[in-house]
């Protein structure tokens, strides 16, 4: 009888830990929910939408922020990002109000404060959802990391439009054949994380949330300091690719509630 209780005891605590991580990860179909600010499901109504979408409304730690750089901590100890990154094979989703690259396999993975968390997909936002000093940008896109107990945490990568990204311009076929067919998953073949141009020299770090539902919280935050570019047309193949209504979604600023936010900069050799 023990033993068959042990058992019990496990299949419950898996399956809880399973249901968890599907209300704390974010949404594969973002149907239900809208950028539409006087809409009844934009983003100030997200959290009534759901009961495990409360977050949205209630939490304390909730992203995207103003980085207001008089209100930055700068410091030198958190060290210039250690990323593991690897070839795998990748799919590209529309999710509704986004374009999401997922990596199918191991991707590598982004090591913060000893804990590895694995790279599992990027997305991108337009216009930026993060702004610094109150200036927004053109793009934004989303590395989502996730460590084996559940923890998450996102580089956010900023854009300006100005010469084209090479890594957009990689996928462009890919992204303009998922534009003539709506609710479809395209396999992409091999890429590679490192082909997304990332600094990691400078940048901003400070605790949030996801910026879709559920908004799940205690999110390890990272917007790389220096700004990308884009192009117009890459920018707008990114919206035609998905087949909403809104020509943005990118959500509000959200109060800061004090959260500290810090700014890595290294030392100044001598």
């Amino acid at each position: 009888m023990a033993t068959i209780t042990k058992i019990l005891y496990l299949i419950c605590f898996l399956f809880l830990s399973i249901a968890f991580l599907a209300r704390s990860a974010e949404v594969d179909d973002e149907r239900e929910f809208s950028y539409g600010e006087k809409s009844e499901n934009g983003p100030a109504n997200w959290g009534k939408i759901h009961p495990e979408w409360r977050t949205c409304n209630t939490g304390k730690l909730q992203s995207p922020i103003d980085l207001l750089n008089k209100r930055v901590e700068v410091v030198s100890d958190l060290g210039i990002l250690k990323k593991y990154y690897k070839p795998s094979n990748a799919t590209l989703l529309n999710r509704g109000h986004d374009m999401m690259l997922r990596w199918e396999g191991s991707a590598g993975y982004l090591k913060i404060n000893g804990t590895q968390y694995q790279l599992k997909q990027v997305h991108w936002h337009t216009p930026s959802e993060h702004t610094i000093d109150g200036k927004r940008f053109s793009l934004e896109a989303h590395l989502v990391h996730e460590s084996n107990d559940g923890k998450t945490a996102v580089i956010g990568i900023i854009y300006k439009i100005g010469r084209p990204d090479s890594f957009l311009s990689m996928i462009e076929t890919d992204l303009k054949a998922l534009a003539s067919a709506k609710g479809v998953e395209k396999a992409i073949g091999t890429i590679n994380p490192k082909q997304i141009k990332l600094d990691g020299k400078k940048y901003y770090r400070y605790i949030g949330s996801l910026t879709t539902p559920p908004c799940t919280e205690d999110v390890v935050w990272t917007i790389d300091r220096k700004v990308k570019t884009v192009t117009k047309r890459q920018m707008k193949l990114i919206r035609d690719a998905v087949h909403d209504e809104s020509e943005t979604n990118a959500r509000p600023a959200q109060p800061l509630n004090k959260r500290p936010i810090k700014f890595y900069k290294p030392e100044e050799k001598m």
